[in-house]
């Protein structure tokens, strides 16, 4: 077992046996580890520990579940154990309800994931509807039950989450490219001001989302716990995990990023059924997209680039491709982004 996950358990739960400790998959994320936990007596749990010693994405990532734990219309995994503050920041949760959206992708069909899509964007839908004064960032819990938000112009919280994605990034190779994100959210800066304020996920991925119960899922009915898990999930049965780039920001951003992480390729995208399923689900349930997204719609598609840029060296892996080759479409395809500004 990792010496962090270790000494974090071991605050957390003294004197309870961990039987081991698992993989939970691969992650572009290198802030924070997030291992599963089998513990002795047969329950299970996740636990995140900051890497670097530094608790703000996990007193973030606290704040929020906390937040929707308290009756809101989107929920997420249950808190068994948290201390952002301690030498090894960490956060233990329970398994969440149902399965994984990329196992349940994997195994379904075209009508299926058409019907998941638009359960996605139902929930997302959803969790827009939590609106705020103002934009800014989530640093903490501000009571009773609201979050604590810093304050600024979206231009600006949009460029510090840009900032965050350089933080984790795996590559300077396009670093070039933060610079010409910068300069076009600069430029669009009136565009994009008047955007709502909306509480974001940040990181909307199959493997961040659980699907609960059957029905359009596909989802054999072992999978979900008890009844309870089924209404604790919300209307559409969509359980988000990973909350810590969760910020208040305009909901026509976590959309976009949402289609991008959800169905589109390197320099590629997914079906266009794919894409009117997930709009449909959100329409479905907020009555209409976003006010403004079309028209900010392609900067959020400069920004979603660095999703590439800055990890080219991982999509060199997931692709096999040279990395010269993918360099060069990543520029292509930036620049094609930015003429569509």
């Amino acid at each position: 077992m990792d010496e962090r996950v270790a000494t974090a358990l071991g605050d957390a739960f003294p004197g309870r046996t961990v039987d081991e400790t698992f993989g939970v998959g691969p992650s572009w994320n290198g802030a924070n580890e997030t291992v599963g936990v089998a513990f002795a007596d047969g329950s299970r749990a996740f636990c995140k520990v900051a890497v670097s010693g530094d608790g703000h994405r996990i007193a973030r990532e606290l704040a929020v579940l906390r937040y929707l734990d308290a009756e809101r219309s989107v929920t997420g995994p249950a808190v068994l154990a948290a201390d952002p503050d301690a030498d090894v920041p960490s956060l233990v949760t329970a398994p969440a309800p149902g399965r994984e959206l990329l196992d349940a992708w994997a195994t379904a069909g075209e009508p299926r994931r058409e019907a998941l899509l638009r359960r996605v964007g139902g929930t997302l839908a959803s969790l827009h509807a939590e609106r705020f004064e103002a934009h800014g960032e989530i640093v903490g819990r501000d009571a009773p039950g609201g979050l604590d938000i810093e304050r600024a112009p979206w231009p600006d919280v949009l460029r510090a989450t840009i900032e965050r994605t350089r933080e984790i990034g795996t590559s300077e190779r396009l670093a070039a490219h933060y610079d010409a994100v910068f300069d076009c959210v600069e430029r669009n800066r009136d565009r994009l001001e008047g955007a709502p304020a909306a509480l974001l996920h940040g990181d909307v991925a199959k493997p961040n989302l659980f699907a609960v119960d059957g029905g359009d899922a596909g989802i054999d009915a072992d999978t979900v716990a008890d009844a309870d898990s089924v209404a604790d999930a919300g209307p559409d049965g969509i359980v988000p995990i990973d909350w810590e780039l969760a910020h208040v920001g305009d909901p026509a951003r976590d959309l976009v990023r949402a289609e991008d992480q959800l169905l589109n390729g390197f320099d590629s995208e997914g079906p266009e059924r794919y894409a009117d399923a997930l709009y449909q689900g959100y329409r479905d349930r907020a009555g209409g997209l976003p006010p403004g997204f079309a028209e900010r719609r392609p900067v959020y598609e400069v920004v979603r680039m660095l999703g590439r840029s800055g990890f080219i060296d991982q999509w060199t892996t997931y692709l096999d491709e040279p990395l010269e080759s993918l360099v060069e479409r990543a520029e292509t395809e930036l620049r094609a982004r930015l003429d569509a500004v």
